[in-house]
């Protein structure tokens, strides 16, 4: 047999396939997951002195005091309840020395999913990320300042009863 009486294949997709393969991109575009902006940012941070850990919630572009830590969200993200989790907030921490005078710790985006990544670690204090939410419009006279822990995680008022103890049954 000679050359020319091989049967040809052909390779490539032709110019007719590059207009189809265009087309489609073009409709279905990137897959790129939506991300739901949300009003307040939610952290835990943990007093080492007293190994307290604290629920933080605070309204973005407003500052939270704890301890000496100012925390201030500026953004922050989550996705559909239908995609893989991924919840990020932009955060600025700052410590109040005792003179009065405030150094920046940390500026950069916090991930709930990798909390020790983008954590705040003081020697005194940590704080990280746990979620973002979505709360009511607050009014200015209600949110005037800097907060404290105290103001929204109240201690129980003690009880005029006191727990009582369990006695130990000896056999």
């Amino acid at each position: 047999m000679a050359e020319d009486d091989q049967p040809r294949t052909r390779t490539g997709i032709g110019a007719a396939g590059f207009v189809f393969v265009g087309l489609v991109s073009s409709w279905c575009g990137p897959a790129m997951a939506e991300k739901i902006p949300n009003n307040v940012a939610v952290f835990s941070a943990l007093d080492k002195v007293t190994a307290r850990i604290s629920r933080i919630e605070v309204p973005l572009n407003e500052t939270y005091r704890f301890g000496s830590l100012k925390v201030t969200p500026r953004v922050c993200f989550t996705r559909p309840p239908k995609e893989r989790p991924k919840t990020t907030s932009f955060v600025e921490v700052d410590e109040v020395n005792l003179d009065g005078s405030e150094k920046r710790l940390f500026t950069g985006w916090m991930f709930a999913q990798s909390p020790g990544l983008n954590a705040v670690e003081h020697p005194v204090f940590d704080v990280w990320l746990i979620d973002c939410e979505n709360k009511g419009k607050r009014t200015a006279e209600t949110n005037s300042g800097a907060r404290t822990p105290t103001e929204n995680a109240r201690p129980a008022a003690p009880s005029d009863n006191p727990p009582r103890r369990r006695r130990r049954v000896r056999r």
